[in-house]
């Protein structure tokens, strides 16, 4: 894709596909001493989470007359800001790569636009044109991590998530947006990703990864382009539920065409692991059927 987009249908296991190094390779965090790679980590998480508080600021005496009321929006976008940079900060051992800078910059474009939404949840509908331009660049943006990963050797699993964690924080963000102007249903689409990595605590079958395929990444890449086409200035109400719709339709069959395949991966798995027992579950043949025609229905 946009390669990393979703991950919201991939999850982690689309993630898990990406981050996936060649044999023989070397990444680029494998090439610093352990120090030097800890120190680089600490200073791009920092520099991510000052870089959205000196932009929101900012915005802040753009936007707003009464500073005060600005705060609260910060601290929406502290949150997709402060998540990135802990998942940097949380790597054992600590490093960061010259991708992982990159997707902490439009994790801070993200965050910007989720202080830019909330405030226009808590003031009313106003800011969309704002919402949707920081959207789009950090739509645009999801091209470059992958890129930036692919030229410089430095493709990780945990940058993978990294990226996707993203992704699906920038669909939450617009998904919220669109709930203040279509009511809440659009939220389905930015917390859908979630149900199903919370859905995996209790069915472990849904972390087995999944391959990779073209179908998810174009339902994924659709979702933010459907928010964002429906956030713009201009576009009526049904058309934009339409769009939204739409996407949401797509997602659902994504997610549910996944489940099923992951289930009969995890069927598969058990019938490898334990041959015997798969063969006892078996349903048993009919005498007609061991006799016959394999059908046990008469008159065919």
């Amino acid at each position: 894709m946009w390669a990393g987009w979703f991950s919201l249908k991939s999850c982690e296991q689309d993630a898990a596909h990406k981050g996936t190094k060649r044999e023989g390779t070397t990444s680029h965090h494998e090439r610093q001493p352990a120090g030097t790679s800890a120190r680089r980590a600490v200073a791009d998480a920092a520099v991510a989470v000052a870089a959205y508080l000196v932009a929101g600021i900012w915005l802040g005496t753009v936007l707003v007359a009464e500073p005060a009321s600005w705060w609260l929006a910060l601290v929406a976008g502290a949150a997709v800001i402060v998540r990135a940079a802990g998942s940097v900060l949380r790597r054992v051992p600590r490093f960061s790569t010259p991708a992982d800078r990159v997707t902490l910059g439009r994790a801070a474009v993200v965050a910007c636009c989720a202080a830019v939404t909330a405030w226009d949840l808590f003031t009313g509908p106003g800011a969309h044109g704002l919402i949707v331009v920081l959207g789009t660049a950090a739509f645009l943006l999801d091209a470059a991590d992958g890129r930036v990963a692919r030229l410089t050797g430095s493709a990780t699993a945990e940058g993978a998530r990294l990226d996707s964690d993203t992704d699906a924080a920038l669909v939450l963000v617009l998904s919220c947006a669109a709930a203040g102007s279509f009511g809440p249903w659009p939220l389905g689409v930015g917390l859908m990703y979630y149900v199903f990595l919370a859905a995996g605590w209790f069915r472990p079958s849904l972390k087995i990864p999944l391959p990779s395929s073209t179908l998810r990444k174009v339902i994924g890449a659709i979702q933010p382009a459907a928010l964002l086409f429906a956030l713009l200035p201009g576009v009526p109400v049904w058309l934009g539920s339409v769009a939204l719709g739409a996407a949401l339709g797509l997602l659902l069959y994504s997610f549910g065409r996944d489940v099923v395949g992951l289930e009969r991966l995890r069927r598969a798995d058990t019938a490898r692991a334990n041959p015997a027992a798969a063969a006892e579950r078996r349903p048993a043949r009919t005498a007609e059927e061991s006799a016959g025609n394999g059908s046990s229905r008469t008159g065919w």
